[in-house]
């Protein structure tokens, strides 16, 4: 007999680990964004999704809706918390690169992580989550074969986060060729074997304006 990539499984079983993709397409639908996520099995790919609700008119012309975020997805205290401080972010980066841009004053924005059975904690989805919103309000997609992981500030400050090691497992059994990282975690990507960080192409931030030059271009 014949041990091939097809008849593997009859041997040695299903495989154990599979890939985090929710979307193959390239690039991704309008504001979603892949993050990555710390857990005691090696890390794990969290997409970001967000979607804009545009409400009608009343009869006076105006918006019935609009300037409001809900979050659903099992989020714990802090990862709350996060939505809003990436919301502010948001909204004032827009402000900064298109003053004309009235998005988030006319839409409703529902932002949702996938697995809702699973709760999830911690700030670290910070930057995707701005990152997310912004490609909503810009109409800009992001590449499937990026991801990013930092906590931000409430003035645009991407600060340092934990479990770089399993997070770049991660994003490799994702097929991610780009990550963005804190600044303040070059050390713990330095310290990283050879065979981890080989082929991949890792940006490091400080403020917010150096993940939105990596996602959208300069």
């Amino acid at each position: 007999w014949t041990v091939s990539s097809d008849n593997l499984h009859e041997y040695v079983g299903k495989p154990i680990f599979t890939s985090d993709r929710l979307y193959e397409k390239d690039p991704l639908p309008h504001g979603i964004v892949m993050g990555l996520a710390w857990t005691s099995m090696g890390g794990s790919a969290l997409y970001i999704e967000t979607q804009g609700i545009t409400r009608g008119l009343d009869s006076d012309g105006k918006r019935r809706g609009g300037g409001t975020l809900k979050t659903t997805g099992q989020m714990g205290d802090v990862m709350k918390e996060s939505t809003q401080i990436a919301y502010t972010v948001a909204r004032a980066r827009l402000a900064d690169i298109d003053p004309t841009n009235s998005y988030f004053d006319d839409t409703d924005i529902h932002m949702h992580v996938p697995e809702g059975a699973t709760p999830k904690d911690g700030p670290s989805a910070g930057i995707t989550m701005v990152t997310a919103m912004l490609s909503l309000a810009t109409d800009k997609p992001i590449k499937s074969d990026l991801a990013m992981t930092g906590e931000v500030s409430l003035t645009g400050k991407v600060l340092a986060v934990g479990g770089i090691k399993e997070k770049t497992m991660a994003a490799r059994r994702a097929g991610i060729k780009t990550i963005v990282l804190p600044e303040d975690c070059r050390r713990d990507w330095d310290e990283l074997p050879e065979y981890l960080k080989d082929g991949l192409d890792i940006q490091f931030a400080s403020d917010y304006s150096s993940v939105y030059d990596v996602a959208f271009g300069r």
